[in-house]
């Protein structure tokens, strides 16, 4: 991380400053060691995790005042974690999971900044089969639907870690496969409904996307 530049920054909600570590810009890259390489990221796609991107920053939001009581939740494809450190800081039980090498040092780092206590996280790839992560009564995402490919891998994760009774909340740009999600979730139970953010003068311009949510009940 010494060899990176850094960008630190405080993005508020309500009266909740919630203060951040991130890469400077997305033309960042280090890994001399080749191990982001070895997990098939690109020096290409290597700053995407490091970066606070839109759907990030929606999802923040839509979550900020959400009633979440005692729910156990995951953020899949933390990136920046901005959602886990909300969280966090609302003393809500949430764990952070991405494939990227470096999500858990920033994680960590973010969380200290914050004056809150360190975040689980556990590195693992929607593909694999031996993380230890559990079951969730909540599962939050935001801009993860890439490729077509993905859709399975994504749903196939979903369901290895959601409780019978089981919300998902993912926020989508507009890549054009919310439809798709949503048919592969269908089968696994869910009923969904895409919404529009009710406010974004947040964000530097309009925003295109949707706010994905599916719920399951036993």
């Amino acid at each position: 991380m010494s060899n990176l530049r850094l960008r630190y920054q405080t993005i508020e909600f309500g009266k909740t400053d919630i203060h951040l570590c991130t890469l400077r810009n997305k033309q960042e890259f280090h890994d001399p060691d080749g191990t982001a390489e070895q997990l098939g990221i690109s020096s290409a796609t290597w700053p995407i995790f490091g970066i606070v991107w839109p759907s990030s920053l929606v999802l923040a939001h839509h979550i900020s005042d959400y009633d979440i009581g005692i729910k156990r939740v995951l953020e899949i494809g933390c990136g920046t974690a901005l959602s886990s450190l909300l969280l966090n800081k609302q003393n809500v039980d949430i764990t952070a999971t991405d494939y990227h090498p470096e999500a858990e040092a920033f994680l960590t780092r973010n969380s200290k900044l914050n004056g809150d206590d360190k975040i689980p996280f556990e590195r693992t790839g929607w593909g694999d089969s031996n993380d230890s992560l559990g079951r969730f009564d909540l599962i939050i995402g935001s801009d993860l639907l890439y490729e077509d490919e993905h859709i399975e891998l994504l749903t196939h994760f979903i369901q290895e870690h959601a409780n019978a009774e089981c919300e998902v909340i993912i926020v989508d740009p507009g890549r054009g496969r919310k439809n798709k999600l949503a048919k592969k979730l269908l089968e696994q139970g869910y009923e969904s409904t895409f919404t529009k953010p009710e406010n974004t003068d947040y964000l530097d311009s309009d925003f295109k996307g949707h706010i994905l949510n599916f719920v399951r009940s036993e």
